[in-house]
């Protein structure tokens, strides 16, 4: 598929009804991820289960992580609208469930249809936006695609935190209604493909096994310690099924004819250390969005609407920063220098937080988040699109899956990792969760963990290759060829 490289960029341009389709489909996944967090004690108190509560978060990204690749097959073979519109239908009907939930674990299993429905509508929006534009125009492009995060940074934590304080956290599920009747339309209205249709084999086998091998390791994790002892037959059994279950998906894809995630994603320099990339974000970006609210809530008593804010500010730093990473860094000074720069400031954030989080104060968490966020927008972004633009076509769903694959992996495993974290040190102390100083100490523990992860990160992207966008191996045309050496 091409498209005019001289068009102009932006919602008055002949590609403009697209973009907007885009930003409304993005602005439902954009909004889910903090109007949920800021609900956080409002849910336990109605529903109970606060051991629970991080499988709304874990189970959520779970589902859309091992959906992603699925979907990003199936997009290389029928096209990007089909599946853009599968997964808005499915983000709808799993919404509506969520809001008539009855109990803790109905609402867990019901965020899992959720994810299933983000894993097709993310990464089809990120691809669309790679087909339809070259490298130096996505850098314009992203900043459209970065003001629907701005936005929802605030009004995401603000509805959240409003209809907390009015006992209405089912309305959380329900905006979303409205939001999803709005993106279909406009995806069917503009959005127009030509796909060069071939034979497809989707890898079954490999999902299931995946599915199967991670939901098994998340269990172990959270209920270790808690359902039972870390040393326990169940926990044993638990951990070693779910190993299992990872080698035989590891051999399965070998054999497969077209898995999941293809071996040649991890024979290429780049494509690996944006993976790694993204495995960090993705921890990092969980392990602050679902513990800031609760923490600041429960250690200092502040309301809803607060927390939320302040969790905003990590949201909003995100967008600002990945809106110019274009026009200011990777496009002058090339990829890596630019995600090196965010890396360093995702651990000034992080690790000022970490250095305090035994002294609360609403204003500091703020400040750090917004740093964080400053830091996370000029990697992820940068990272995604270098890795979009090293492919072709045809395999631009996989590179974009297998990135966005490993964001919600990462996000998933961080949040079951961080959520036991959490409750040894709240089991340690004997108070309940809901105790300022439980929650203190066990925030200041998810912060810890927080800072190694960004530590980790630091060394995917010093083993970055240095490219840049315009002047070295990426090719500005999307359908440029591939550069493999790197």
């Amino acid at each position: 598929m091409s498209q005019p490289s001289h068009a102009a960029v932006g919602l008055r341009s002949e590609r403009g009804p697209v973009l907007l389709a885009l930003m409304v489909s993005t602005g439902l996944i954009a909004i889910d991820a903090t109007i949920l967090a800021t609900a956080v004690p409002s849910i336990v108190r109605d529903l109970g289960g606060y051991a629970q509560f991080p499988w709304l978060f874990s189970v959520y990204l779970l589902a859309q992580a091992v959906s992603v690749s699925v979907y990003a097959k199936l997009a290389d073979t029928f096209g990007r609208k089909p599946i853009m519109l599968f997964g808005i239908v499915l983000f709808l009907a799993g919404s509506v469930l969520c809001g008539v939930a009855w109990s803790m674990p109905a609402l867990i299993a019901f965020r899992a249809v959720q994810g299933l429905g983000a894993g097709a509508v993310q990464p089809m929006a990120i691809t669309i936006a790679g087909d339809i534009y070259t490298v130096a125009e996505r850098a314009t492009a992203q900043g459209y695609l970065a003001s629907v995060w701005a936005m929802s940074s605030v009004v995401g934590p603000t509805l959240g935190g409003v209809f907390s304080q009015l006992g209405l956290w089912r309305w959380i599920f329900y905006v979303n209604v409205p939001l999803c009747l709005l993106a279909g339309v406009l995806i069917m209205r503009n959005f127009h493909e030509t796909v060069q249709r071939r034979e497809n084999h989707i890898d079954y086998l490999g999902s299931v096994l995946l599915t199967s091998g991670m939901t098994l390791a998340i269990l172990g994790v959270l209920e270790g310690g808690q359902a039972w002892a870390w040393n326990s037959p169940p926990s044993v059994a638990v951990f070693a099924a779910g190993a299992a279950l990872l080698v035989a998906f590891t051999l399965a894809e070998r054999r497969a004819a077209e898995p999941i995630l293809p071996p040649w994603v991890f024979s290429r320099r780049l494509l690996v250390t944006t993976t790694f990339l993204a495995l960090g974000i993705g921890v990092m970006l969980i392990g602050l969005t679902s513990y800031v609210p609760a923490y600041l809530q429960y250690s200092l008593g502040v309301p809803p609407l607060i927390a939320g804010l302040a969790l905003a500010a990590l949201t909003l730093g995100w967008p600002l920063s990945a809106g110019l990473s274009g026009r200011l860094f990777y496009l002058r000074l090339g990829f890596r220098p630019t995600i090196l720069v965010g890396l360093g400031l995702v651990i000034l954030g992080t690790g000022t937080l970490a250095l305090l989080a035994h002294s609360p104060s609403v204003a500091l968490v703020a400040v750090t988040c917004f740093v964080t966020g400053l830091g996370m927008g000029l990697v992820a972004a940068p990272s995604l699109i270098a890795a979009q633009a090293s492919v072709d076509w045809h395999e631009r769903g996989v590179a974009t899956g297998t990135n966005m694959f490993a964001r919600s992996i990462g996000s998933a495993v961080g949040a079951a990792g961080l959520g036991a974290v959490a409750n040894s040190v709240v089991t340690a102390s004997g108070r309940p969760g809901t105790d300022p100083v439980a929650a203190t100490d066990a925030g200041a523990a998810v912060f810890l963990a927080v800072l190694v992860a960004a530590a980790l990160t630091v060394v995917a992207g010093l083993l970055m290759p240095k490219v840049y966008a315009a002047t070295d191996q990426l090719p500005m045309d999307p359908a440029g060829t591939d550069p493999a050496s790197v």
